[in-house]
């Protein structure tokens, strides 16, 4: 073997071995990077169940899970906290004594369903119960409020609601913004076909006699801080 072949067979053999140990390296350091995320981003065969989401404590704000799928949240709007707040104070100054609302909770539908709702009416009796306090069930909820965003039109217009009336909720309402005006859809349970069937569409002014009676100022640009900006002088 000629002195150039045999300082060729080392450079290889250098070469391979530093390889592996490249490859060694960057093999622990993607194992070091798995383990270091949190257990809910592997989910189990067959979805994350009901019961297993709702012991989970360290995941995003407003996740959900539909159809044994994590559903995660995009920040917020103004118009859509706004939104959220106003129904949220009114539906609770408005209920009767037996009913009262509240914002953010998740409701456990079903074995693989646990929505966050954006607005909810419950009973009172649900409100008052020490456990479990952080989610409701359907028999508790008297109407579901969702305000629609981009990230969630599919799920609030569709997904949700199907669910929602799959689980025997018997109002729902969907609030949509179109140029800049509130637009309140609301539905009822029709107990023939098991799904909702719309009974108004309201701008301005939303005034219902169910699930109670109710009186609302949905002009969110006369209203709190959606303001219309002053005209000129």
């Amino acid at each position: 073997m000629s002195a150039f072949a045999g300082q060729g067979a080392v450079f290889l053999r250098q070469n391979a071995c530093m390889s592996a140990e490249s490859v060694d390296v960057g093999a622990k350091s993607i194992r070091a990077s798995v383990d270091s995320l949190p257990h809910w981003v592997f989910p189990p065969p067959g979805g994350f169940t009901a019961d297993h989401f709702l012991r989970m404590r360290d995941l995003p704000r407003q996740s959900e899970l539909i159809d044994g799928a994590l559903i995660f949240a995009a920040p917020q709007t103004r118009w859509h906290s706004h939104t959220v707040s106003l129904l949220t104070a009114e539906l609770r100054r408005q209920a009767p004594e037996d009913l009262d609302a509240i914002h953010g909770m998740t409701v456990r539908l079903d074995e693989r369903q646990a929505p966050a709702t954006d607005v909810v009416v419950v009973t009172a009796e649900a409100m008052r119960r020490e456990r479990p306090d952080h989610y409701f069930f359907p028999e508790d909820v008297r109407l579901v409020v969702e305000a629609v965003l981009p990230d969630s039109a599919i799920r609030d217009r569709d997904v949700k609601p199907r669910r929602y009336a799959a689980a025997g909720i018997k109002h729902f309402w969907r609030v949509e913004q179109d140029d800049g005006r509130t637009i309140v859809y609301v539905y009822q349970l029709d107990p023939a076909t098991g799904s909702y069937v719309p009974t108004g569409i309201h701008h301005d002014r939303l005034k219902l006699t169910l699930p109670f009676g109710i009186d609302i100022d949905i002009d969110l640009t006369s209203t709190g801080t959606l303001r219309r900006p002053p005209g000129p002088a």
